[in-house]
């Protein structure tokens, strides 16, 4: 018995006024039907407690009857009889199973009762007692004390009748010896009227708790009676039950309906059978139904065993638990069970499944079944001694679409991807989807590297053909990265960065090429990192200074202003590149507070200059999609004292690619401090005449790449710098041309038109010091003298 059952049934305390029935207890639920118990018990007895009254009686008369007058001895009978009478008949009125409940008032009325009947057997030794010999007094005793004993035990479920009844005979006895002088014989009546008070209180509660324990126990019987006859009627589950020998025995209804047969042909048919159905004949049983064999065949317990049972041809899962079950010798006779068909949970598990691993764009594997297939390939590659791969795909020009037209176009454009990649893998291959424009590709069985190579370069080729999207034709192309497993990583977190790293030189490569992994990659992602790491402390630790390159009139050579150059001299990297630190800046995002302290530091130089000549400053789109950036502006010109006209910000034409952004916005409140707009590199990018009419630019820089080659004679290289000029002439703006480093190239741009240049043959980059002692030669004088 467990713990909780044993609580249940221990003895409660009880309150000997509420067994009384002197008070109500709290719960006086319980207690009405207690006390109903107790008063069908007293009426169960009351025949045998008239019989025992009238012989008593009767015994008493005959001992009595030489000694007293007749007529008193009659009447002492008479009413004795009378009251026994009326109390039997009363009892006997409420000999009613039907009622459950009593209140207080009936149990109290029964003291009525045994007051009555106790004061009528009161009267004989007070009355007679005198009149009584040894031998009479002796009887007299002996018949009180045999009644007195047998209402004490008999009586015991109406303790206050049964006690007033006791307590009244015993008094009386105890007075009448103490009258005749036998102190000794009424102390001894005293005692056993005083015993048999306990033992009625005693036995009283006793039955009374073992009347509390019946109820709990029918009530739970209820209980269970009630939760098994629903989940029988309601409950898609259903019991089962199986013999020594796996034979089905006593087939509920709703297992048979489950199974679609006739609940009375099923008992007596092994049980595995029945679960197998058509499978049984064949063998080809499925792994649950082995389980549940073994299970069976070992006595053991099981729960929610899962498997699959064929109803009508259709596959349906049941969950089944059960238990062995043994006789009371303790021998084996069979197991008794739940089932329960699962099918709608298993296909709602199915489909949760599939959301967790599908993406919901494009319908292909994502990241998470990726992952795990490529687990199982590394698996299955160890396991043979055999190799397998792993490509990232990454779509060029993609975020262009996203930026131009929106995202509901390049998610139509991300579809299209997905069905041209479906249809180039084998069932060697798994085409997924990592997110955004990344996708993925696992090949199981990579022995033929020359095969996964050609697989890369097809599918560079057929992403990279035109798409046409809500009429819109669309050209994009393809980056790939290969990992071959397990030569480039042991793990599928290794293989996975082995193959972003390929990617990554794929795309640093220009894009629309496929790259296999190499070991140096590492060493240069390695190199990445501590160079981000390094470039995060720079700027606090006084790592970063700025250069200034002179920009002169080109007729005049004379100085106009200063391009601000960042520079990065590290203590243990050396002298670093802005070639290769400005973009790692830009993808940490880092380039929002460098470029911050570069226009501050700019701005305090320049206002230490005496001459009034301008201080250009790069800035970059990350900066100029923060609305925060005017603010940065107004007060570095503000703590400067620079006036607004003397600075001048330079922009390229990637600003001008994103829509849905702030970077026109930007721009307008920042020319409206007053400060002057360069748009720099133009025609080397996006290179759009509608943003030139848009935007109040002051001068426009030609790339040095035009340059050069209008100083080899190229003919197209000549036709744009003169068409950059004409396009600046008709807006009213300024043309810098830049990497100038001869005299030949000089003279060159100033007959093509160009109203400033910047390069070598006027100055190179020059230190804080040197730019500002060319900052206060006096007006007139030229740079390049």
């Amino acid at each position: 018995m467990s713990s909780q059952t044993r609580s249940q049934f221990a003895t409660p305390h009880i309150d000997a006024r509420v067994l009384l029935g002197l008070r109500d207890p709290a719960d006086a639920t319980n207690w009405g039907r207690i006390r109903a118990a107790q008063l069908h018990a007293g009426s169960q007895l009351a025949l045998f407690m008239l019989a025992a009254n009238l012989i008593g009686a009767a015994m008493i008369t005959l001992l009595l009857a030489p000694l007293v007058p007749v007529w008193e001895l009659a009447g002492w009978a008479i009413l004795v009889g009378a009251t026994s009478c009326v109390v039997a008949f009363r009892r006997l009125s409420r000999r009613n199973r039907e009622v459950v409940f009593a209140d207080l008032k009936d149990v109290r009325d029964t003291a009525y009762e045994g007051l009555a009947l106790g004061a009528a057997w009161a009267v004989l030794p007070l009355a007679f007692g005198h009149h009584a010999d040894a031998r009479v007094a002796l009887g007299l005793w002996v018949v009180l004390s045999l009644l007195m004993t047998a209402f004490a035990f008999a009586m015991a479920a109406l303790p206050l009748a049964t006690i007033a009844f006791i307590s009244l005979i015993g008094l009386s006895t105890t007075l009448s010896l103490v009258t005749a002088g036998s102190p000794v014989l009424a102390s001894a009546v005293a005692l056993f009227t005083l015993l048999l008070v306990m033992a009625t209180t005693s036995r009283s509660k006793a039955l009374v708790v073992i009347r509390a324990n019946e109820m709990a126990l029918a009530e739970r019987d209820e209980t269970v009676s009630l939760l098994l006859r629903e989940f029988e009627e309601n409950g898609s589950d259903w019991l089962w039950e199986i013999d020594a020998q796996r034979r089905i025995v006593r087939a509920n209804p709703r297992f048979a309906v489950s199974l679609g047969v006739d609940p009375a042909t099923m008992n007596g048919t092994p049980f595995l059978q029945v679960l197998a159905g058509p499978t049984w004949e064949a063998g080809n049983f499925s792994a649950g139904l082995r389980e549940l064999a073994e299970k069976l065949k070992s006595r053991e317990s099981f729960r929610d065993l899962l498997l699959p049972v064929f109803v009508d041809g259709e596959e349906h899962w049941w969950e089944m638990s059960a238990s062995p079950r043994f006789d009371e010798r303790g021998a084996f006779c069979g197991f008794r069970g739940v089932g329960s068909d699962v099918t709608e949970q298993r296909r709602s598990a199915d489909k949760i499944n599939k959301m967790a691993r599908f993406d919901t764009l494009t319908g292909l594997p994502n990241r998470l079944l990726i992952n795990e297939s490529l687990q199982r390939a590394m698996q299955e590659a160890e396991h043979w001694g055999s190799r397998c791969a792993f490509m990232m795909i990454d779509l060029d020009r993609f975020k262009a679409v996203n930026d131009t037209l929106g995202h509901p176009v390049g998610d139509r454009l991300l579809g299209r991807v997905s069905e041209r990649l479906q249809t180039l893998v084998s069932e060697n291959e798994m085409i997924g989807r990592l997110g955004g424009d990344e996708f993925a590709v696992v090949v199981r069985d990579a022995s033929d590297t020359a095969r996964t190579e050609r697989l890369a370069h097809t599918i560079i080729d057929v992403l990279s053909r035109p798409y046409e999207v809500d009429q819109h034709t669309l050209y994009i192309g393809a980056s790939v990265g290969l990992a071959i497993g397990p030569r480039d990583g042991r793990s599928a977190e290794m293989l996975i960065r082995s193959a972003d790293l390929a990617l990554y030189r794929s795309k640093d490569a220009g894009g629309g090429v496929f790259h296999a992994y190499e070991p140096q990659l590492h060493v240069v992602a390695e190199e990445r990192r501590v160079l981000e790491i390094a470039l995060r402390g720079a700027v606090e630790k006084g790592e970063m200074h700025l250069n200034y390159q002179p920009v002169v009139n080109a007729a005049s050579g004379q100085l106009t202003g200063f391009e601000a150059l960042l520079r990065w001299q590290h203590p243990e990297l050396g002298n670093i590149s802005p070639a290769k630190f400005v973009p790692l800046a830009e993808e940490a995002r880092l380039i929002a507070p460098i470029g911050e302290w570069v226009l501050r530091t700019a701005c305090d130089e320049a206002a230490r200059w005496d001459l009034p000549v301008r201080v250009a400053v790069n800035v970059s789109p990350e900066q100029l999609h923060n609305p925060a950036f005017v603010s940065v502006v107004a007060q570095a010109l503000a703590q400067s004292g620079l006036p607004p006209e003397r600075l001048e910000l330079e922009v390229t034409e990637s600003v001008f690619m994103r829509e849905g952004t702030q970077a026109l916005q930007v721009l307008e409140r920042i020319l409206d401090l007053g400060v002057r707009l360069s748009l720099d590199d133009f025609g080397t990018g996006y290179s759009s005449l509608g943003y030139l009419a848009h935007t109040r630019f002051s001068s426009i820089k030609i790339d040095r790449s035009f340059v050069q080659g209008a100083s080899k004679g190229t003919k197209e290289a000549i036709a744009i710098i003169r068409a950059v000029v004409a396009l600046a002439d008709s807006l009213g703006m300024a043309t810098t041309a830049e990497g100038v480093e001869t005299e030949e190239e000089h003279q060159m741009v100033q007959q093509l038109g160009c109203s400033k240049v910047q390069g070598y043959y006027f100055g190179r980059p020059l230190p804080v010091q040197e730019a500002r002692v060319l900052a206060t030669r006096q007006i007139g004088g030229s740079v390049a003298a």
